[in-house]
């Protein structure tokens, strides 16, 4: 179980990573196309022996520039599912907003009584999004649209939706680790990480050294 967690983890992160570089890359090359090629037109005007030379080298790049609109669509949709991957990454490494402040002060039974129901309340809400993006990307496949500025490659906007359900289920399962681990006193709060205890280490550095 621990090895599938650990594996499940490395994916997890793997595809964030993978997610961020792709949409780095995209916008650099589509940045440095549309600067590099002004260079060349410079320097063409500037070396009248070899103008054509580099007239020709710009015309390309322009033309390469020109060609790229499908790079913002890109972005875009490879934003949305970092978005959605992000969601489950952040349960798990308690990278949202913390509220906790207040809970960590009751007692153990009450912390764990309040955790449960938290977690079950956001099973919930994560079912409900879950249950309606599905509907919603099923309708996209039966509607077979394409995709703004990548539909010449075949990309149809059900592609880029159906991370949307697969992110609700991912969060969904993360919970539903939290619960097993809230119920088997493994833990107190929503968080794989506690990030109430993590903030009070940042605030009070020297707390540890006593």
């Amino acid at each position: 179980m621990q090895s599938l967690t650990r594996l499940w983890e490395h994916l997890e992160e793997g595809m964030i990573a993978f997610l961020l570089a792709a949409m780095t890359l995209v916008t650099f090359v589509y940045v440095a196309l549309n600067n590099i090629y002004t260079l060349f037109y410079t320097l063409s005007d500037q070396w009248a022996v070899s103008s054509d030379f580099f007239a020709g080298i710009g015309d390309h790049l322009m033309g390469y520039a020109q060609g790229m609109t499908w790079s913002v669509a890109l972005t875009k949709a490879l934003f949305g599912w970092l978005i959605f991957f992000g969601i489950s990454y952040g349960v798990r490494t308690a990278g949202h907003l913390g509220v906790d402040a207040l809970v960590k002060r009751t007692s153990k039974p009450v912390q764990r009584a309040l955790s449960l129901i938290a977690c079950l309340a956001c099973m919930a809400y994560a079912a409900l999004f879950l249950v309606a993006s599905y509907k919603w990307v099923s309708a996209l496949f039966v509607a077979g649209i394409g995709a703004e500025d990548l539909d010449r490659y075949g990309v149809k906007t059900a592609y880029i939706a159906v991370i949307v359900p697969i992110g609700f289920t991912l969060v969904i399962l993360r919970y539903l680790e939290i619960l097993y681990r809230i119920w088997t006193h493994r833990q107190t709060g929503l968080g794989l990480a506690d990030e109430a205890a993590e903030a009070s280490k940042l605030a009070n550095p020297g707390e540890e050294q006593h």
